[in-house]
């Protein structure tokens, strides 16, 4: 005889789970049990009347009156509303239809559908960056959930404010572990990449976690916050109260975030900067918004700058006090002035391996002062001799002040000569070859016909490492570039990210195909959605930077890296013309050198879309180069024809004694 067992109503639930952030706090929010019990869910939208069914109609967004009931996904998007979000990159699925329903609703809320779920975070990341601003995307959960991992892991690792929402198990609380379709763990997997974490379990916490995840992905050292929202949360009706439910109680997070410089470390500096003779300002991502100081404090002091990858655009590339890049595969006068300096003066940076090299050998000669926003970072890869745990826009603003009031700086000319010379002695140069076309010679036309201007993104691999060196960068936020998680395919997304937040400037993706290929399917939403993106693909057939290794430290075997089809080496393949007349987008292929700058002048001023394949030879590497956990003195300047020329002769010569 069948039977139903009574199942009693479960407790009400507790206030969303939170992750442990750096400064442990407990969301203090009431939640209430007091579930409103109304069959008909209310409709927020109403579809125009057209008569021709060939016109979309259009969606209007109902006020409903405060007092009246709607879903917890209706809720959601206001709030997205109230925090000023204009774009959300997102791609529905099942545990997350009822926010994609209500997103329709929205007449402020654009939605970019992404083409593949995995590459939507990093489109909002690339918004993010390019903006200032946080990006958000969404996802169903389970594979939907577990494929924005890689782009959050990216966003910690670049400081990118992102708001990431997912939906959760369908039906009840007690779902919750039994493995049910499309179930993982994801506030657990994401725990350790992100700034914070929630789980929703009352739908009145919505309007306060919206609020505080903003407020938390945009403060103190920006970064991503995931928000998992279980579909019967989306589902149930709530009156929500603007009003009590956002009011931050962070008080352990606010009291811990930095607080303004005091006026006598900032003069401790300047006494360190008075008393040195050579030095040296080696600057990072966490100057991005603080370049209009930093030029200010350049030009009083008159000292020479160094970027790192994540660095590029604080202080102008081109300026005759900017030594560019440092680091792997930074300019051979940066790294000579991190060698001699006497003072090094370290404003955003965290000291990553890539641009220090061995560490211990790194500005070993000098005193070193490191200003940072997150505490985490200070004395973390190395001890400095003066730091100060504050905003590098506040404390560069406070000695430009100080600067004002002083009689004058001392005189660093000689040191300034000293690395001309350097400049002078091993610029950023490459070899020509006839017709071949060198990848850094594109990107230099490509510079001198935007004037520098461009907003710059790539992929990961030598191209990277080429934009970052030959494009010269006016200004914070016009490179965007996976340089700390090194995420390959992360290039068009990016670029399609700062279209939608920069709609008038001018956005390229320099990429090649090894990257480019990983996220190609992403070239439906460009057309789909009409992005004004050009995408300059560099194509030599091989993942180029593996190769290069390949070269230098494994007698130039090949191990899977030639991405052509081997019984047609001498055809281009994949041929990425396809992939982009497959979506109508303009195309054009250019193989020699003379052709170069007529194919990227079309490209520019081709209206939307765009994909140029610059065909170029594998066999270029990126110089300079200090090899991986290297110092300085065994940096690498010498092309690969150069040193195989060399080493011959070497040979020759001791044949000959």
């Amino acid at each position: 005889m069948a039977f139903t067992a009574a199942i009693p109503e479960p407790s009400p639930p507790p206030p969303p789970i939170l992750s442990s952030p750096p400064f442990h706090y407990q969301n203090s929010v009431p939640s209430s049990s007091n579930y409103l019990k109304i069959n008909a869910s209310p409709c927020l939208r109403s579809l125009s009347s057209v008569a021709d069914p060939k016109v979309k109609p259009k969606l209007k967004l109902l006020v409903v009156a405060p007092g009246k009931p709607r879903k917890g996904s209706d809720v959601l998007v206001e709030a997205l509303e109230r925090e000023g979000v204009k774009h959300v990159f997102e791609y529905p699925g099942g545990a997350s239809m009822e926010i994609h329903r209500a997103l329709t609703c929205s007449n402020i809320i654009q939605i970019v559908f992404p083409t593949h779920k995995a590459g939507g975070v990093f489109v909002a990341e690339g918004y993010a960056r390019a903006s200032g601003r946080p990006g958000v995307c969404i996802a169903t959960s389970g594979p939907g959930a577990t494929n924005i991992v890689s782009g959050l892991a990216d966003a910690s690792l670049h400081s990118s404010p992102i708001v990431a929402i997912t939906g959760q198990v369908p039906w009840s609380r007690r779902m919750f572990g039994t493995n049910a379709f499309q179930e993982t763990p994801i506030v657990e997997v994401n725990r350790s990449i992100t700034k914070h974490n929630y789980l929703v379990l009352d739908v009145e916490d919505i309007p306060y976690t919206v609020k505080e995840a903003f407020f938390l992905s945009n403060s103190g050292r920006p970064g991503p916050v995931l928000i998992a929202i279980p579909e019967y949360i989306q589902q149930k009706l709530v009156v929500p109260n603007w009003d009590t439910q956002l009011q931050l109680q962070l008080p352990c997070y606010s009291f811990g975030l930095p607080k303004s410089p005091e006026t006598g470390h900032l003069q401790q500096i300047l006494r360190l900067i008075s008393d040195s003779k050579k030095p040296v300002l080696y600057v990072g991502g966490g100057c991005m918004n603080s370049s209009e100081e930093l030029r200010r404090f350049v030009d009083v002091t008159g000292i020479p700058v160094a970027t790192t990858l994540m660095g590029l655009g604080a202080f102008p590339s081109a300026d005759e006090l900017s030594l560019q890049m440092l680091g792997m595969h930074g300019t051979m006068y940066a790294n000579y002035a991190m060698e001699k300096s006497d003072l090094l003066l370290a404003f955003g940076v965290r000291f990553d391996d890539r641009a220090t090299g061995k560490i211990e050998a790194f500005a070993s000669r000098a005193k070193i002062v490191h200003i940072d926003f997150d505490p985490a970072e200070i004395v973390k890869n190395k001890q400095p001799h003066l730091s100060i745990c504050g905003d590098v826009k506040e404390a560069l603003a406070g000695m430009n002040r100080l600067l004002e009031e002083t009689a004058g700086m001392c005189d660093f000319s000689s040191w300034r000569e000293e690395l001309n010379e350097q400049k002078a002695k091993y610029p950023l140069s490459y070899k020509t070859f006839g017709e071949a076309i060198p990848p850094q010679y594109a990107i230099q036309v490509l510079d001198e016909l935007t004037n520098g201007n461009a907003i710059i993104s790539s992929g990961v691999g030598q191209h990277q490492m080429w934009a970052a060196q030959f494009y010269k960068y006016k200004g914070p936020r016009q490179w965007l570039s996976s340089s700390g998680l090194g995420a390959m395919g992360s290039g068009l997304p990016a670029a399609m990210g700062a279209a939608v937040a920069k709609p008038d400037a001018v956005v390229v993706d320099i990429d090649d195909d090894g990257s480019f290929i990983t996220n190609v399917q992403k070239l439906a939403t460009v057309r789909a959605e009409n992005m004004p993106v050009k995408i300059m693909l560099l194509n030599n057939q091989h993942l180029g930077m593996v190769v290069q290794w390949e070269d230098r430290f494994d007698k130039a075997n090949r191990a899977h890296t030639y991405l052509g089809n081997p019984s047609k080496e001498a055809e281009i393949f994949p041929d990425m013309l396809k992939f982009a007349k497959a979506c109508d987008i303009p195309t054009a292929r250019v193989t020699k050198k003379s052709e170069v700058r007529e194919a990227i002048k079309k490209m520019l001023e081709t209206p939307g879309p765009y994909l140029l394949d610059v065909i170029a030879p594998h066999q270029e590497h990126v110089l300079p180069m200090i090899p991986s956990s290297g110092a300085f003195k065994k940096a690498i300047n010498l092309g690969i024809i150069i040193l195989v020329l060399y080493v011959l002769y070497r040979v020759f010569a001791a044949d000959r004694m």
